[in-house]
């Protein structure tokens, strides 16, 4: 099972995702957890990536490619995976494909979940983490029992510096333009599945399954 996973900030994908590798039992893919393992393994594409991170600066397309395609040669994605974060553009969806096609595989399904602009502002700019456990919470849909104070191990909630109204209507807006467009891309390929990312996460997650196959 070879899929891919898009959906823009506040979605829902992590959620999502740690649904669908227990389920599956494929790999879950995402750039962060690629670029932090090569980074903390010293590997050449590592390195070169921390040159750019360090300067501030976006990691280029070439690199992102050679550092997902990479991690697709590992064992455990032998009988699938679970992209998340990659492709981010149609041009790295384009050499996906092509790598896919030079190993003789292909993609099986593309899960769009879909949420409006105003439904994502909610949910991102009401969520509190813990800085002591990295613990999720929301002021609405899931609040501390105490205010301020997480749950798990009594540490402090704070709102994250991207998590603003001005941030997340940033990340939105880069989403639509540079990410959105595959969606369209992999329309005319016919593996693309859309879900109400407005549902419960249950709902969400049982529409996934069937899209995906028992």
């Amino acid at each position: 099972m070879r899929t891919v996973l898009l959906g823009p900030p506040g979605a829902g994908k992590g959620t999502q995702a740690v649904k669908i590798v227990e389920k599956y039992n494929i790999p879950h893919i995402s750039t962060g957890d690629i670029f932090r393992e090569n980074i903390k393994n010293g590997t050449e594409f590592g390195k070169k990536a921390q040159e750019y991170m360090n300067k501030g600066e976006l990691v280029p397309d070439e690199l992102v490619i050679d550092l997902a395609t990479d991690r697709l040669l590992a064992d455990d994605c032998r009988n699938g995976f679970l992209l998340d974060g990659f492709p981010r553009t149609v041009y790295q969806a384009e050499k996906l494909d092509e790598f896919l096609e030079a190993h003789g595989q292909k993609l099986d399904t593309v899960i769009d979940i879909e949420v409006e602009k105003e439904e994502l502002v909610t949910r991102i700019t009401g969520r509190r983490v813990c800085k002591a456990c990295g613990a999720s919470f929301h002021v609405v849909n899931i609040p501390p029992k105490k205010e301020g104070i997480c749950d798990l191990c009594g540490g402090e909630l704070f709102q994250r510096a991207d998590d603003t109204v001005d941030a997340v209507e940033t990340r939105v807006a880069e989403y639509n333009e540079k990410t959105k467009p595959l969606v369209d891309y992999y329309t005319k390929a016919g593996n693309v599945v859309t879900i109400d990312g407005a549902l419960p996460l249950d709902t969400v997650f049982a529409e996934i399954v069937k899209a995906l196959g028992e």
